[in-house]
């Protein structure tokens, strides 16, 4: 049997899995669904990681030696504690042929971000970003200490996510047939966008219960296509989602580091990709408020991060094991 360790990477829209031997070679990957317990239910999320772990090691004889954890709307020690029984049903779960022999120390579970950070600057000091469905900042120092801003969820926060800048496409859209703000162009995209013939229809379709928060985090593309031909309105909601990305990452930085201290901030997750320039946006509010922090692309993915994590509990921190294995993550 293999000797092996598994990374998680569970977020909002779906579970990804890594498996690797102590040469860090991975020998498989899984993936799938969404696996945030706090919007999909426990029983989801339970089996949005069974079934990525079943993917990554299948038709392999395995021994897991230790395993990271890093999900989504896991950030307190009852959410760990939940986890940690999911792990122990993931140990007798018979659609799981594999042996578990895990070190006394091979057992982590951290919020996604943590993960995040790890995997996007390839270390495990500096602050980390993450603007996808949801929205969170988070930092750890070289003393260990921790601190995140935002992250609350769609209902209390995630200010600058996908489902913040959808909402506040829906919302500029019914304001304007109001005449309460100017008129834009997201009126006829998303309605164009969701079938509908008019602002009207749109009632109907935001509160059907079918409705979820990765529907409206789904318009937040059509957001910044808008934006790119000039639209006032959605370019300004994309400036206020900079904006709040940036108060989020100043926020962590004062908690975690002295007055002048460069570090480095790694930005994670699909709402990066816009077009309309929001990590410019971004850039330039800290340029202006916080000049030590340096913006930077990720080096590696964050289920790279988890499994950094899970081979450093073990010890496997040899020469050839972590630049194997980064080679090897390249890309992914």
């Amino acid at each position: 049997m293999t000797p092996t360790v598994l990374g998680l990477d569970g977020g909002g829209s779906k579970t990804r899995c890594l498996v690797v031997d102590a040469a860090g070679t991975i020998l498989g990957r899984g993936e799938a669904a969404a696996s945030n317990y706090q919007t999909v239910g426990g029983e989801a999320a339970y089996h949005a990681i069974l079934d990525a772990i079943a993917a990554a090691t299948a038709h392999q004889s395995l021994t897991i030696r230790a395993i990271t954890l890093g999900l989504a709307g896991v950030g307190r020690p009852r959410d760990e504690q939940i986890v940690h029984d999911w792990l122990q049903l993931l140990q007798q779960d018979s659609r799981l042929p594999l042996i578990w022999e895990l070190h006394p120390r091979g057992v982590r579970i951290c919020p996604d971000c943590e993960i995040a950070l790890v995997g996007g600057l390839g270390r495990d000091t500096g602050l980390a970003t993450i603007a996808g469905t949801g929205a969170i900042a988070y930092g750890r120092n070289a003393a260990g200490q921790v601190a995140r801003a935002s992250g609350w969820g769609y209902l209390l926060g995630d200010e600058g996510s996908a489902y913040d800048i959808g909402r506040q496409g829906l919302r500029a859209v019914v304001r304007a047939a109001d005449g309460r703000s100017p008129q834009t162009q997201l009126s006829d995209a998303i309605c164009q966008n969701l079938g509908l013939d008019g602002v009207e229809d749109l009632v109907r379709r935001v509160y059907n219960p079918d409705w979820l928060p990765r529907d409206t985090a789904q318009l937040a593309p059509l957001v910044d296509q808008v934006a790119r031909l000039g639209d006032a309105v959605a370019t300004g909601i994309l400036d206020e989602a900079a904006a709040e990305l940036a108060i989020a990452s100043r926020s962590v930085y004062q908690q975690l580091f002295r007055a002048n201290h460069a570090v480095e901030l790694v930005t994670l997750g699909g709402t990066w990709q816009s077009q309309g320039q929001l990590k410019q946006r971004f850039q330039q509010q800290l340029r202006e408020s916080c000049p030590q922090i340096q913006v930077v692309s990720p080096r590696h993915d964050a289920v790279y991060g988890a499994v950094w994590l899970a081979a450093r509990s073990i010890g496997w921190q040899s020469e050839t094991f972590l630049p194997s294995f980064a080679t090897m993550t390249e890309g992914i």
